[in-house]
């Protein structure tokens, strides 16, 4: 035990001798002393005795001390160093790896030549590229060749109206914003009015740069939710999907502008509602590209015009397919539209026509590319019935109307009430004459003669309502027989 005050211990060693000391003072037994130290019983008690026997040193790895089995030679170790600084001066630390493995015979991992170099100070003559910094993107040179889209979504009429969100359009060459507006929230709808305006006041531009918003992810031309990349698509848009906000950072940075700016415009105009932000807003767009758009590098302008024959209200439109009914009709959206018939063809009765709702709501129908005259079909007799209804309607709305007949019914409520009466509708068992009814339907089932279905039918009341009277019923028969068996 001479060799204790030269030894060091571990934090683990040290809580083994700890335990180990517990036990020779009796105060562990050695089962539960194998439980703390995570070992078996068999090992506990090896350790307790070579503890015994050579004190602390037991508790130290047996290894400790002496050479690695797979350790470098000191000769071989001095040949690496020897040849990094002269034959092989200059190669990077993968180079010069493999160079010793095909050149010199010396097959060593690159890690252990890392360490053998790096212990003598010898650094890696490449170094490690620096972090990648963004760096600011060049402008493009003409106005029109790309917008950014944004949708801002912030306090813009403080607490005196409703949230709204500002649909922004900043062109990426000049720093001005084509167009903006207000809409209650961020839709397909507001950027297909965005880009409609654009392109009735500037022309097409080249290329949009928009987020992953869900009205500009290309799904499926039959949803609503692809309107904008499909309208993109057919005046020949080029769409860019940032990967993140600071991709399109102009648009972001204008938003902010706006936040702080029109915000306080707004503030001092009054307004309150959605239509009067949208008439500051438009006041202020002047005023914003003078004080912060930049002069183009190239003075032509990048909008297309747009090609004749081309319909703008069309491309700007949700479309649906329908096919034709015999009396040509088509239905969308709760509205049943007349076919009207064209020179050249009576009826459209079985084809393929597209219905196209234009941001006005207005309703137009397109067969083979060409309109087709429409207007609103005459309603069925199921409409016209419920027409009947409509009195009731207004007169529901009658606020003093509504307020005599609440008065109403809670005076027949409390009259029911001291009476002792039931409120609301009677039990199906109660009503008059539907035990006399059920009675001759349940012979009738038994018989074979009316089926359930039928039955219900006939006694006006559900499916369900009558399989729960027949279960009812056969165990009060069961019931009845059980005690009619009994001595």
């Amino acid at each position: 035990m001479s060799g204790m005050k030269e030894l060091t211990l571990t934090a683990n060693e040290q809580k083994r001798l700890q335990v180990l000391n517990q036990v020779m003072a009796r105060e562990v037994a050695v089962g539960d002393a194998a439980d703390v130290l995570g070992l078996s019983e068999r090992h506990t008690w090896r350790l307790l005795a070579g503890y015994r026997k050579e004190g602390a040193v037991a508790v130290a790895h047996g290894n400790r001390g002496k050479p690695a089995a797979n350790a470098i030679p000191d000769s071989l170790r001095d040949q690496v160093l020897r040849l990094a600084i002269t034959r092989y001066e200059g190669l990077n630390q993968t180079h010069f790896t493999e160079m010793l493995a095909e050149r010199e015979g010396l097959v060593l991992a690159r890690s252990t030549v890392r360490n053998i170099l790096r212990a003598a100070g010898i650094a890696s003559p490449r170094r490690r590229r620096p972090p990648r910094h963004r760096s600011r993107r060049e402008r493009m040179p003409q106005e029109g060749m790309l917008l950014q889209l944004d949708g801002s979504h912030h306090r813009w009429l403080q607490h005196r109206g409703p949230p709204l969100v500002l649909l922004l359009a900043i062109d990426d060459a000049t720093g001005t914003a084509p167009y903006a507006l207000f809409r209650e929230r961020e839709d397909t709808i507001g950027y297909l009015n965005l880009l409609k305006t654009i392109v009735e006041c500037h022309g097409i531009p080249a290329a949009v740069y928009t987020d992953r918003h869900a009205a500009f992810i290309h799904r499926d031309s039959k949803t609503e939710a692809a309107r904008v990349s499909v309208a993109l698509k057919e005046l020949g848009v080029r769409q860019i999907l940032a990967m993140s906000p600071e991709a399109k950072g102009r648009v972001e940075r204008a938003n902010g502008t706006f936040q702080d700016r029109l915000v306080s415009e707004l503030r001092l105009a009054g307004a309150r509602t959605l239509e009067q932000a949208n008439e500051v807003l438009w006041e202020f767009l002047p005023r914003f590209n003078a004080r912060f758009g930049v002069p183009a590098a190239v003075p032509q302008c990048g909008y297309r015009s747009v090609e004749l024959g081309v319909d703008i209200e069309s491309v700007f439109s949700f479309k649906q397919h329908r096919i034709v009914a015999r009396d040509n009709t088509v239905s969308y959206r709760g509205r049943s539209l007349q076919l009207l018939p064209v020179p050249g063809r009576t009826s459209f009765a079985g084809s393929f026509v597209e219905v196209q709702e234009r941001l006005d709501g207005t309703l137009v129908i397109h067969s083979r590319g060409e309109a087709v005259p429409s207007q609103d079909a005459p309603p069925r007799a199921a409409a016209l019935r419920k027409r009947k209804d409509a009195p009731l309607s207004g007169w529901w709305k009658d606020e003093q109307a509504k307020a005599a007949h609440r008065e109403r019914v809670l005076a027949g409520m409390q009259h029911a009430w001291k009476e002792g009466k039931r409120i609301g509708r009677p039990p199906v068992i109660e009503r008059p004459g539907f035990p006399e009814r059920f009675l001759a339907a349940s012979k009738a089932m038994e018989s074979g003669s009316l089926s359930r279905r039928q039955a219900a039918i006939l006694l006006g009341i559900g499916y369900a309502t009558l399989k729960r009277l027949i279960d009812a019923r056969q165990q009060q028969e069961a019931l009845t027989e059980s005690l009619n068996q009994r001595p």
